[in-house]
């Protein structure tokens, strides 16, 4: 077993390090997949993303970022399909959005971190304090059990956080698990289409589904407990609608969580800090989190060398805390069935699609 003494540890559940100006930048997800079957899936960390929203657009060009064209993939969605499954309806509204392949987004973006960060792919096995420095074991690809000890660490780690499991108390939050599923789409018969769905009868969240380059993904987020049964019988339902799953060729799961006061979010503490997802920085409405963990990584690289660093950062995430917390107003509006009800009869922003 071998030790390495370092200046800042930082550990990301994907094995994916966005660095600017010399700190990690952590790019999230907005969908993340798990239930037992497909546990080995998740140890992997194999996960996708469907998009990048609005807010992770504006994040990006903060720092001047412009995706390149390889990282798209076909089509390019200006819409989403709404759909109420107990009253059948469905309406169209305008959605700022770019469908992207996660596995080439992830690429470019370590490229970017490559001048400045040394980035280990290994799997996590332990996090510890041990006198003033925080220790991290870990096997690397070779299956050698190496520890990394430094000062600072940085929890990176999305919703199933090992770093803040083992150094916080649990978050005070709802989680929920995603589960999703990749199937290949018949383009003679297919109009692509990117969908949101309330179905109370299978979760209080949402389900989604988006076309990726010839596959149709669809996925939800439900309670723990029988989430595989809710998924399933979910599927069954939207028959109705028009979906024709078929046989699936992937599926992913993982846990997300979904803030619902002032206690969902933990900053960190003596040293050891949370940004993104692992922090609870997450959209409660739209599950977004990738502008979320763009900006938190950055203010706590504008933190760091302030004679308080944990109390700047704090007062640096304070309008994004602020800023989550007040997007669940909005919630009522999505998810309390018979206010979605008027809104959707409204027609309210709604889009008059031509679909024939």
């Amino acid at each position: 077993m071998s030790m390495q003494s370092l200046d800042v540890i930082s550990i990301n559940l994907w094995q994916m390090l966005i660095s600017l100006c010399n700190l990690v930048i952590l790019y999230a997800i907005l969908k993340k997949f798990l239930y037992k079957p497909v546990r080995k899936a998740l140890e992997d960390r194999k996960l996708a993303v469907d998009g990048v929203y609005a807010d992770a657009q504006k994040a990006l060009a903060r720092f001047g970022l412009t995706l390149p064209k390889d990282v798209l993939v076909d089509p390019q969605i200006f819409s989403v399909k709404t759909i109420d499954v107990p009253t059948g309806l469905i309406r169209w509204y305008p959605r700022t959005y770019l469908n992207v392949d996660r596995r080439r987004l992830d690429a470019w973006l370590l490229d970017l971190a490559a001048e400045h960060s040394e980035v280990i792919s290994a799997r996590l096995r332990r996090v510890e304090k041990v006198g003033e420095m925080y220790c991290v074991r870990f096997s690397a690809p070779g299956g050698e059990m190496q520890t990394a000890c430094a000062p600072v660490i940085v929890g990176a780690d999305g919703a199933g956080s090992l770093v803040r499991r083992s150094l916080f108390p649990a978050l005070r939050t709802r989680t929920y698990v995603s589960v999703q599923q990749w199937f290949r789409e018949d383009s003679s018969r297919v109009n692509p289409f990117y969908s949101c769905i309330f179905d109370p009868q299978a979760t209080d969240c949402c389900a989604w589904s988006i076309h990726k380059d010839g596959q149709m993904l669809f996925g939800g987020a439900y309670r723990p407990h029988g989430c595989r049964k809710a998924f399933e019988e979910q599927k069954q339902r939207l028959a109705r609608f028009g979906f024709d799953f078929g046989t699936p060729e992937k599926t992913e799961a993982c846990l997300v969580l979904r803030p619902t006061g002032p206690r969902s979010f933990c900053c960190g503490k003596e040293n050891a800090y949370l940004i993104g997802e692992a922090a609870g920085f997450i959209s409660p409405s739209s599950l977004e989190g990738i502008s979320s963990a763009i900006l938190s990584a950055s203010a706590l690289y504008e933190s760091l060398n302030d004679a308080h660093p944990l109390h700047t950062y704090r007062r640096r995430t304070l309008s994004l805390r602020m800023k989550l917390l007040f997007k669940r107003l909005k919630c009522p509006f999505m998810y309390w069935p018979f206010l979605r009800t008027l809104v959707m009869r409204s027609g309210l922003s709604a889009l008059d699609v031509k679909t024939e």
